[in-house]
């Protein structure tokens, strides 16, 4: 039989998962992938109560795998300790640590707040790293030879091309999590843990409601993708069903832009040239 079909590359079937703010925005989107390919997926998030509502509506759509969810924070070392425990509660094993939760702040230069940096560093880059390295003895047991277990950090594509609206932290803080993500792969990957990156662009959250949440607002933020599109749920789906998945095995160190092509785009002409 061969391994090349389909079914075989993208199986998630018996993967357990964790994703870090599931209930919401691209973790909720990634939570209904993963569920779709077969996986158990555990969601946390500071609202609890979101968490369970959204493994609700997911197992009700009959997808192969499953959702369940529960509170919790990664801001602080005593919320990550409680994540730990209580995923440790559910499972010995785990094969997918999805490092999702995260805020950003906008300000403009002259205005951006002090403590603005304390509070998007502490979760962006600081609790992303404390919890994959609290996780790390279930994500060892969740690795096999030729199917490492996966940790998939959430970047963004303005920590590589300085764009935005006054996010200086948040940008700063998006740079970080995807150098980390080399980091962490250089000294992971011998023990059978890839570690890669998504960076997206603009996608509908409640993170990004603030430009997005009209269809007038979603066309205005496509003029600058050269695809010509916000992201959609399918784009995010696709991306995890594949970095976790056997299709995605060999991948490791990598910052996967999921921007329509805004992470290589630079108009105009080196020469200001009419073309």
């Amino acid at each position: 039989m061969t391994t090349l079909t389909p079914n075989a590359l993208f199986d998630l079937t018996g993967k357990v998962a964790l994703v870090t703010g599931g209930a919401t925005g691209i973790g909720r989107m990634a939570t209904e992938g993963l569920a779709a390919a077969g996986a158990r997926v555990i969601i946390c998030s500071r609202k609890a109560d979101a968490c369970a509502a959204v493994a609700d509506e997911v197992n009700a759509l009959g997808l192969p795998g499953s959702v369940e969810g529960f509170g919790g924070d990664v801001a602080t070392e005593e919320g990550i300790d409680a994540i730990v425990a209580e995923v440790t509660s559910r499972t010995d094993t785990l094969h997918i640590l999805m490092n999702n939760a995260g805020r950003t702040w906008g300000a403009p230069i002259g205005e951006h707040p002090y403590d603005a940096w304390d509070k998007l560093l502490s979760l962006n880059v600081q609790g992303m790293f404390h919890l994959t390295q609290e996780l790390l003895p279930l994500l060892l047991k969740g690795s096999a030879p030729n199917d490492p277990a996966r940790v998939v950090n959430v970047g963004s594509v303005m920590g590589d091309i300085p764009k935005g609206t006054a996010t200086y932290s948040y940008a700063v803080s998006k740079g970080a999590v995807h150098h980390m993500t080399r980091v962490l792969s250089n000294d992971l990957a011998p023990q059978g843990i890839t570690v890669n990156a998504i960076a997206p662009g603009p996608f509908v959250s409640k993170m990004t409601a603030f430009a997005l949440a009209s269809e007038a607002g979603q066309q205005q933020a496509a003029k600058g993708v050269p695809l010509g599109r916000v992201g959609t749920p399918e784009d995010i789906a696709g991306a995890l069903q594949y970095l976790c998945s056997r299709g995605g095995a060999y991948v490791s160190g990598a910052i996967l832009p999921l921007s329509g092509g805004m992470q290589s785009n630079a108009p105009g002409n080196l020469f200001n040239e009419d073309l």
